[in-house]
């Protein structure tokens, strides 16, 4: 905790000229640190030192490459899962008749929102020095196992499965993001305004708000892998279900997705 608080007052102090993700930061802080105790040391010590100085600054760099590209393939992921939200809400609003005019302002107002998301993040991909990923082709009837535009209960019922999708998967990757504050901060927002779609889709479908157990509220068993181990009771060590029930214990906490199982729903959905 005290090298955080370090490195924020450093990110505010003149030895910063230009404005630095906190793993920049800590590169940048790394280098100063051998610079100014290589010249320190005597002599003899300044070149046994070299050998070690050289080895680390490569551990560094490859470091530095490693956490970039967890970053980036992290930003990828959700990428697909706003392009695959983006287009269905926007195909949803185009489709004459599907969404009752009672519903239309919410579905625009949350379709605004991927789009904002979209554009977030591709730009912030861009200036990473990582090519966006196109947007898939999709299939929004799974192969035929839906039929959301032709029919307004399997469009809410997809509408929930991709919000509770996006919270899990968000959450998921929050420490792969960890290495850009700026970024870390922005997916927060992004996991948070995600979960309020989820919890007014829910509600539109006469569902609670939060999940209950491995429960989705009136889902089909195709949507089972989006609630998978919502039924967790134990965090840290604690056993929430002891003290509250199962049903109460688990809805307390939400779980995380893997990417891999994020990529796996999403995929049902791609060409």
């Amino acid at each position: 905790m005290n090298i955080l608080r370090l490195l924020d007052k450093l990110s505010h102090d003149k030895f910063f000229t230009t404005e630095a993700s906190r793993l920049e930061t800590i590169t940048n802080l790394s280098q100063f640190g051998k610079k100014t105790a290589t010249a320190a040391v005597p002599l003899g010590l300044g070149a046994l030192m070299t050998t070690s100085v050289k080895a680390e600054r490569t551990h560094t760099t490859m470091t530095g490459t490693a956490l970039k590209s967890t970053l980036t393939d992290a930003l990828q992921l959700a990428l697909v899962l706003e392009y695959l939200e983006n287009e269905y809400y926007a195909i949803g609003l185009s489709t004459a008749g599907l969404i009752p005019n009672a519903d239309r302002t919410v579905f625009m107002q949350i379709s605004k929102h991927e789009s904002a998301h979209v554009s977030f993040l591709k730009s912030t991909l861009t200036s990473l020095g990582s090519m966006p990923g196109s947007k898939p082709t999709f299939d929004f009837t799974a192969n035929g196992n839906f039929s959301p535009f032709t029919d307004y209960n399997q469009f809410l019922i997809l509408a929930q499965a991709f919000e509770d999708t996006g919270v899990r998967a968000y959450k998921g990757q929050a420490g792969n993001v960890m290495s850009n504050k700026v970024v870390l901060q922005a997916a927060l927002q992004i996991h948070s305004v995600e979960a309020r779609h989820a919890s007014q889709v829910r509600r539109m479908r006469a569902n609670k708000g939060w999940i209950e157990l491995a429960n989705g509220g009136n889902m089909p068993s195709a949507t089972d892998p989006v609630y998978t181990g919502e039924d967790n009771v134990n965090q840290a060590g604690y056993n929430t279900g002891a003290t509250f029930g199962a049903a109460a214990g688990s809805a307390a906490y939400d779980e995380t997705l893997s990417g891999s199982d994020a990529q796996s729903i999403a995929s049902l959905f791609i060409v």
